[in-house]
């Protein structure tokens, strides 16, 4: 019995004796009992569900859920997650919502979440603010704005007023489609009828029209947050940096981090921050100007990590300044923050994408003298491109040199391949038959392409018997 199955047993086992949900001699599991009751009972499926009152959890719903989408009951399926959603002893979790949309296909066919507000109506069902926003949260998940705020405007058809909760669900989706202008309405709505925008609302409308380039309207949005009893924090500013890194110019994306900096506590600008302001530099062409970034970041106490210095080490690459590259490693790695090897790793890649293959063979080695350990990504790119060069000997023997220092298992498992199908078409029988028990041991499968040509060498060396084991591993 599996651990999923006996801690349902176990649950079951426990149930009180006065439960009116009976499980006979306990053959019948709580999910195919779940089914059962909701196939007798398909109208006001609520009220039938709360007779039994059930123990919940995700595997539970997660089956009750398959077995109404296999037999097309749909609506009943859909009720029965919502009425699981609002249960005191169990909460959806977001991959739940997901598994809803995807069984329901309710991206595909929206209105199904239409007919369902139709049934509760029909049926003059009791529902809650909180039924209300389990629906809106399948409507977030579908991304369907329009079917979310007809679901909002059906609420008084129940005696139910929207809450700020409800207001955020439906102008989030606005905004994520670019309709700003809905957007705004609805945030102007809660006005109306007592309700305050909060620090979710501001975020939302400031990213929205961050999104579509309307930086003058967020920019007063940002301002009126104050007014309104809502202090900016780092989320909010990083918001709108993140626009005016997009859309407008430095200078001012400059300005709003010198705000950050003097505001200073929840404002504060983070490692992502500073991170976000280099890397637009560095694809705007003005890597250079990142090292001015970089002083203010190491001012503010705010060390940079392997993200920051490979976008960087990137930027100035592609910007053709690779002696500052090097001079931009020397400082970081005197600030301990970032190792010698990951800062090497990232420049053996960025100079292999530039094309200066041989300057980059010289740096990997070099890491590899001093003691430090490559990246994977750095291991991959390196052999892989001795193997393009046609120098696949070489690029046996710095594999071999890298599983010595013990830096193989991230080295991608494509690379074997490619490896070893160079060393057999070159005739290197011994180095092949080497790698090949290597990536027999490891586990590591051939990749289809190479199949067929390894088989045709591995013949020639009299090993089939070594192809055949290591053609079969995963199968």
């Amino acid at each position: 019995m599996s651990i999923s199955s006996l801690s349902r047993f176990v649950s079951l086992s426990i149930t009180p004796q006065t439960s009116k949900f009976s499980m006979s001699h306990f053959t019948t599991s709580l999910s195919d009992a779940l089914y059962t009751h909701l196939q007798k009972n398909p109208n006001n499926t609520e009220r039938a569900l709360n007779s039994i009152k059930p123990k919940l959890d995700s595997i539970c719903v997660n089956e009750v859920l398959d077995k109404c989408s296999l037999d097309s009951y749909f609506q009943i399926g859909l009720r029965f997650f919502i009425w699981a959603g609002y249960q005191s002893n169990y909460r959806h979790s977001s991959f739940m919502y997901s598994r809803a949309c995807q069984l329901f296909k309710i991206k595909q066919n929206p209105q199904v979440v239409l007919n369902l507000i139709e049934a509760y109506r029909a049926e003059k069902c009791v529902v809650s603010v909180k039924t209300f926003k389990i629906v809106l949260n399948l409507c977030k998940e579908g991304r369907l704005a329009n079917e979310a705020l007809l679901v909002l405007r059906k609420m008084p058809e129940f005696d139910l007023r929207a809450d700020t909760n409800v207001y955020n669900i439906v102008i989030r989706l606005f905004c994520d489609k670019g309709n700003m202008d809905m957007a705004q309405k609805l945030m102007e709505e809660m006005g109306l009828i007592d309700l305050y925008p909060d620090m979710v609302t501001y975020i939302s409308m400031i990213k929205g029209f961050s999104d579509v380039g309307r930086l003058d309207e967020a920019s007063r949005l940002f301002k009126l947050m104050r007014g309104h009893g809502c202090l900016p924090n780092v989320v909010a500013y990083s918001t709108l940096l993140d626009g005016i890194l997009r859309f407008g110019t430095v200078e001012r994306a400059l300005e709003l981090l010198e705000e950050m900096e003097k505001d200073g506590g929840d404002c504060s600008p983070n490692l992502l921050t500073y991170t976000s302001v280099i890397q637009n530099l560095c694809e705007k062409g003005g890597s250079l100007d990142a090292f001015a970034i970089l002083d203010r970041m190491e001012a503010f106490g705010c060390a940079p990590n392997r993200v920051t210095v490979s976008t960087f080490i990137k930027g100035l690459c592609m910007d053709g300044h690779v002696e500052e590259a090097y001079k931009l490693i020397d400082r970081v790695v005197v600030g301990g923050s970032v190792s010698y090897g990951d800062c090497c790793s990232s420049l053996v890649v960025c100079l292999i994408r530039i094309k200066k293959v041989e300057e980059a063979e010289k740096l990997f080695r070099r890491i590899l003298v001093s003691g430090a350990r490559p990246d994977g990504l750095a291991s991959s790119f390196m052999i892989r491109e001795l193997c393009l060069e046609n120098r696949v000997l070489d690029g046996y023997c710095l594999y071999d040199e890298i599983e010595k220092i013990g830096c193989l298992s991230s080295i991608d498992s494509d690379i074997y391949s490619v490896l070893l199908v160079g060393l057999c078409q070159q005739s290197h029988s011994m180095e092949a038959a080497k790698l090949a028990r290597s990536m027999l041991e490891k586990g590591i499968r051939l990749k289809p392409p190479y199949v067929n040509k390894i088989a045709d060498h591995l013949k020639k060396f009299g090993d089939m018997e070594l192809f055949t084991r290591l053609s079969s591993i995963g199968r």
